[in-house]
């Protein structure tokens, strides 16, 4: 199909059969949080989902499926555009397609681009629906997280340069074209290689500070009601002292902060906007959260004509009468007794 890519499974597939080809290896979508790059997803959560130990179409958040929704609707869009404005041929990609050699490298191509006076395929095409708020850093070139799907699908395909074509809040197309970079494909071929290696042989990453890998401990088991297990002092000993380190120099900075914070609001006395030297430093205006309780005390008839009732989940007296159905829809929390409670 492609000088490096061989189709393993074809396009129309339903989701379930899909997401089950995903699984016999790495794709583009993978890559940055492969790498630790991704704010969606962490390295640990693409290798419990390679393993088979995450559910096969587990949900995504009412954001990412709703951004995922418009990028589907926009991609044929898109493609027409591009090639308007390019000249160049697309045609839809032939489904999934894996390295000749490395069968695990896996890429899904949004569109297969023919170049000028060619009548097959040569290069490849990225599309991406993205926020306005991100042009400025479209305008100087492809993202980190886009540029290493892009390059993974030129190590797979083997092709030589690529085009991403990205619309920005809804009406800016961007169009970059992608040159290959044979060190970056032999990296992200180590780099990931070696994850691969590790899903083979049953090695997880290490777990990470990300705040996805956060979201997925916190929902990830079927938990035991206060079940206890005995862990390896070697390993948790020292991450409880670590964490007590942390915690420490946390609470001083934001003491510390709070001190800068209190300096300034006094130097501002009644003024809401301080000047140095002309221009304006910083502003300290009363137009906070509204203090409530003293304002009803101060104006109740007042606050009697602008108050109204909302519907409002009882979760009191929900959990005290399904107390199951609850506790499977509560996150985890982690407590650490202080060393003083501990003794």
């Amino acid at each position: 199909m492609t000088p490096t890519g061989v189709v393993v499974a074809p396009a129309g597939l339903d989701r379930e059969q899909w997401l089950a080809v995903r699984r016999k290896g790495v794709g583009g979508s993978d890559v940055a949080a492969v790498l630790g790059m991704s704010k969606y997803a962490s390295a640990y959560e693409v290798y419990l989902d390679k393993r088979g130990e995450l559910p096969l179409d587990r949900p995504q958040s009412a954001e990412l499926a709703e951004a995922a929704f418009w990028g589907h609707q926009h991609e044929p869009t898109i493609a027409s555009v591009f090639a308007e404005r390019t000249g160049l041929g697309v045609v839809e990609g032939p489904g999934t397609i894996a390295h000749v050699e490395r069968r695990w490298m896996l890429a899904n191509l949004d569109r297969a681009v023919i170049e000028r006076g060619e009548s097959t395929p040569s290069s490849l095409l990225e599309i991406k629906t993205r926020s306005a708020y991100q042009l400025d850093e479209w305008l100087l070139g492809v993202p980190d997280g886009p540029a290493l799907q892009t390059h993974w699908y030129l190590a797979v395909t083997g092709y030589q340069h690529a085009y991403v074509a990205a619309l920005l809040g809804g009406n800016r197309l961007i169009i970059h074209r992608v040159e290959r970079d044979e060190q970056l494909v032999e990296h992200l071929v180590e780099l990931v290689g070696r994850f691969w290696r590790g899903v083979l042989n049953g090695t997880p990453p290490a777990v990470d500070g990300s705040k996805a890998t956060a979201d997925l401990l916190g929902h990830l088991y079927d938990v035991q009601a206060d079940a206890v297990a005995m862990a390896d002092p070697s390993e948790v000993l020292p991450l409880l002292e670590r964490r007590r380190e942390l915690k420490a120099r946390e609470q001083r900075t934001v003491d510390e902060l709070r001190e800068v914070d209190n300096r300034l609001k006094a130097a501002a006395g009644e003024a809401e906007v301080v000047k140095v030297q002309g221009s304006v430093a910083y502003s300290y205006r009363q137009n906070g959260p509204l203090a409530q309780k003293r304002f009803i005390a101060a104006h109740p008839d007042l606050a009697q004509q602008y108050t109204y009732r909302v519907d409002a989940l009882d979760t009191t007296r929900l959990a005290a009468e399904h107390p199951d159905k609850v506790r499977a829809y509560r996150a985890r929390r982690l407590v650490v007794p202080n060393q003083e409670t501990a003794a």
